[in-house]
């Protein structure tokens, strides 16, 4: 992983700086503007005709400066991709649970260091000390639900069946708060505390007070038979034979850790509401964007949704995602007003690199590879 130069404490001084700052003057170089051609080179891979495809934004300032989109959402009807198409966000669909957490930490309905066991019935026991805090930063130790999800599953697990399944493990991995451990576990566990705070269903409290009001009119944490997801895109993997349907595992519908689906216009509204604190006040912002200090003095590297580094100077956020049939990354400079989105509708790949090739387009040198979540335990 690519050394820090800065301590978190520096970083959380830098975004303090930055996170209300929207009317500021951009620290991007000036450069021209990139060739689309030049983007284009880069997808040329999800440009096919047979082929599922990708979907691109690039936000500066506040505003889209390039959209792109390639190859197909739908391999049989040769559905083209566009812009609008919605992909399952998997794992970029954190910052939303996160963010709904953040809200009701807001409104003091619930506190961060709130113990889970005390807040949310059926939380094993042998995790009572894990806290809220815990769970957003990745450092509760909590197993992984997936863990005792059988191969011969056929009936897809939700998030109220995931307190079941980690009541199966005698213990954390860890003490909480002790070390980092990726937990899709934590992120589904947060949903249903929103809905045992909140007293609605966690699909709902999403729409009504996170994309709603975050002007994210499409979007949908979606539940078969119940939502509909406008211009899906579905998922495939490659084989010998070309690319075949793998939209669905059964882990598919737990919606806090990833069952999202959205689009990348959809996603400038979304940057924009973050900017503008329209959801969350600015000091929510930056404890979102601050990283915990571990027992041993080294940074945790996740926030609140977000994996967080230094980029040679510059404050990075950084999501992937990676589900049956797709692949997702999103990376963000506040300092500079850029965020780079890729969406995509295939097993593999690996997108947040060609999101950091974009981003230099922009800031005029190279970014850092690898991002945090490829050296954290258990992020893939």
């Amino acid at each position: 992983m690519h050394d820090s130069s800065l301590t978190t404490a520096a970083l959380f001084a830098a975004l303090a700086l930055l996170a209300g700052c929207t009317g500021a003057t951009s620290s991007v170089r000036t450069l021209p503007a990139p060739d689309v051609s030049t983007v284009d080179a880069l997808f040329a891979s999800y440009a096919g005709p047979e082929t599922p495809g990708a979907s691109v934004v690039v936000i500066h300032e506040g505003k889209a400066v390039l959209r792109r989109a390639y190859g197909l959402a739908e391999l049989p009807e040769r559905t083209p991709a566009t812009t609008a198409t919605h992909y399952r966000l998997a794992s970029l669909s954190k910052q939303f649970t996160a963010l709904a957490i953040l809200r009701l930490a807001e409104e003091g309905r619930l506190r961060y260091d709130d113990r889970v066991a005390e807040v949310l019935p059926g939380f094993p026991a042998h995790a009572s000390e894990v806290r809220i805090r815990h769970l957003l930063h990745h450092t509760s130790g909590l197993w992984d639900y997936e863990a005792f999800v059988p191969d011969t599953q056929s009936v897809q697990v939700k998030d109220r069946d995931v307190l079941a399944l980690l009541s199966r493990a005698e213990r954390t991995y860890f003490p909480p708060g002790t070390a980092v451990r990726y937990s899709n576990s934590g992120y589904a566990v947060l949903a249903l505390l929103v809905e045992q705070v909140s007293g609605m269903p966690f699909a709902r409290f999403l729409h009504e007070r996170v994309f709603t009001p975050a002007g994210m009119r499409s979007t949908v944490a979606h539940e078969a038979g119940v939502t509909t997801v406008p211009q899906r895109a579905y998922g495939y993997v490659a084989d010998a034979k070309g690319f075949r349907p793998r939209d669905q595992s059964p882990t598919s519908a737990v919606l806090g850790d990833g069952g999202i689906y959205s689009s990348v216009e959809e996603w400038v509204a979304w940057d924009r509401a973050l900017d503008t604190h329209a959801l969350i006040r600015e000091d929510t912002q930056r404890l979102a964007w601050t990283a915990p200090v571990l027992p041993d003095g080294t940074s945790g590297r996740y926030g609140f949704g977000w994996f967080i580094d230094d980029d040679g100077g510059r404050p990075r956020l950084s999501h992937h995602g990676e589900t049956s049939g797709f692949t997702n990354a999103i990376v963000k400079y506040p300092e500079q007003r850029l965020t780079v989105i890729v969406l995509t509708n295939r097993a593999g790949g690996e997108p947040w690199r060609l999101a950091q090739r974009v981003a230099d387009l922009w800031l005029g040198s190279p970014g850092a590879i690898p991002w945090p979540f490829e050296t954290f335990p258990n992020a893939r």
